[in-house]
């Protein structure tokens, strides 16, 4: 046996069904309707059967169908009260007609939006699509100012790091992978504007809320387009900005100019990254030396790097733990089993401070007191060549300043981060972008207190070969054996 559910149930509180000998026949439902469904009609309605006081406890939904409601008392006008009356039949028509116009009104009116409650009626400057949503408006005049071409290249230079060309050629590099689509709602952030975001954060260090008050956008947006720039910066260009010297001869001519040692493609140095307190093994990042040094509890993240002779990457590893050693960093990175595969190809090497090994692919300067003539101007000749990766490193900081600072990201973001900013590093030093003095004067030197490594010495052939090329270094002449 089926069963009937009642769409609706009347409310004889305010429409009381009339009897069928008032209205010849069914009794029509559709000012009920035009009440519940919240059209025009309702206040209408409302004040021609709103003092009804009658009541009714029927559920929602039945198992049977209701029958009509009898029809309410008549009340009388006394004291100027107003008494409630019995629709008749041209009331009914009526209403009905009323209910229709009420629905093809809201049919064709315009949805809610804020040029209906009394706002501009005219979509924001800049916003793309055919509808129309509330969007607060934020104020873009600094980002105006420095995109427009009246804007002059000294002041670019200096809010980003970098000359327009170069900005310019770094947007087309990282356009397919950052660019978005406009939608039905609003048009995309473009890419130009996207990765000036990224660089200014990377830049100054600035909170997001500056961020975001200079170029006119969401807090979370920015730190999403920051995120999804840096990204992008490791996944496409790291590859092909980061990479070994192809051409070894060429490479080592410029630590010969340098130093006078033969062989040189490289300088290997570990600098540190400040961070908060990590939420897992806290221990492993606690970084003594910056604690002794910012006399608090300091954590930090280690970044080693191998240097040209101009200044530039060729081998990052982000990321160990702070607390490690720096010869800890080497033996924990892939640099150490690629430099034993000869990835550095015949007679050449590393050279590294003193708190590495020295080994038969990196020259490290002598760590004992008492030094002789040789192993004394070999130590300086080592510190030549040394100069370009403390160099680097220095320029990375002084460009990007967020490395200076205590950063509190998720520790994928950092890494993440952080390889942006060796990108970006060499980027600018083959566009040929200099440096602003300025910024370096607040660095310190964070590799004036070295540590001796705890096993200096890790081969025999390598401590008699260095041996060699400082007694040759100091009567003028050229180390001519290799390891």
């Amino acid at each position: 046996m089926s069963t009937y559910l009642t769409p609706f149930t009347p409310i004889p509180s305010f429409f009381d069904a009339p009897a069928a000998a008032d209205v010849g026949g069914d009794y029509d439902q559709s000012s009920l309707m035009a009440f519940l469904m919240n059209d025009d009609f309702a206040t209408d309605a409302f004040f021609a059967y709103g003092d009804h006081a009658a009541a009714s406890t029927a559920p929602a939904f039945s198992g049977a169908p209701l029958p009509p409601a009898a029809p309410a008392p008549a009340a009388a006008m006394s004291n100027g009260r107003k008494r409630a009356f019995t629709p008749t039949a041209d009331d009914e028509a009526a209403t009905a007609g009323a209910s229709r116009s009420a629905a093809i009104r809201r049919k064709t009116s315009p949805p809610a939006s804020p040029a209906n409650s009394g706002g501009d009626p005219s979509p924001p400057a800049g916003r793309g699509g055919g509808r129309r949503v509330w969007v607060r408006e934020r104020s873009t005049e600094w980002w105006d100012r420095l995109s427009s071409p009246a804007c002059p290249d000294a002041e670019f230079r200096n809010a980003f790091r970098m000359s327009r060309a170069t900005f310019d050629a770094l947007c087309d590099e990282l356009s397919a992978a950052v660019a978005k689509e406009d939608t039905a709602l609003r048009a995309a952030i473009p890419v130009h504007q996207r990765v000036a975001v990224c660089l200014w954060r990377l830049a100054t260090g600035e909170p997001l809320r500056e961020v975001s008050r200079r170029f006119g956008l969401g807090i979370s947006t920015c730190h999403n387009i920051v995120l999804q720039v840096c990204a992008a910066l490791t996944a496409v260009l790291l590859p092909r900005t980061v990479r070994w010297p192809l051409d070894s001869p060429a490479a080592s001519a410029g630590f010969h100019a340098a130093s006078g040692i033969p062989g040189v493609v490289g300088a290997l140095c570990t600098d540190h990254v400040p961070i908060g307190p990590p939420k897992e093994n806290v221990a492993d990042y606690y970084n003594r030396r910056l604690t002794e040094r910012n006399s608090r509890a300091s954590y930090s993240v280690a970044v080693q790097a191998v240097v040209d002779a101009d200044g530039a990457f060729t081998d990052v590893c982000i990321g160990l733990p702070g607390s490690l050693s720096d010869a800890a960093v080497l033996d924990r990175s892939a640099l150490r089993a690629s430099c034993q595969s000869g990835i550095l190809g015949d007679r050449c090497r590393l050279v590294g401070g003193a708190s590495y090994p020295l080994t038969d692919w990196m020259l490290v300067p002598y760590a004992h007191h008492n030094l002789t003539w040789a192993q004394h101007a070999f130590n300086e000749r080592v510190a030549a060549a040394r100069a370009a990766a403390q160099g680097a490193f220095r320029n990375l900081k002084a460009r990007w300043r967020c490395l200076q600072r205590r950063t509190e990201p998720k520790l994928p973001d950092l890494h993440n981060m952080i390889g942006a900013c060796c990108v970006l590093h060499n980027f600018c030093q083959r566009s040929g972008e200099e440096i602003d003095p300025e910024l370096q004067l607040d660095l310190s030197n964070d590799n004036a207190d070295e540590v001796v490594a705890a096993d200096p010495v890790r081969s025999a052939a390598a401590e008699k070969e260095r041996d060699r090329i400082a007694h040759d270094l100091l009567h003028g002449g050229h180390a001519v054996t290799f390891f």
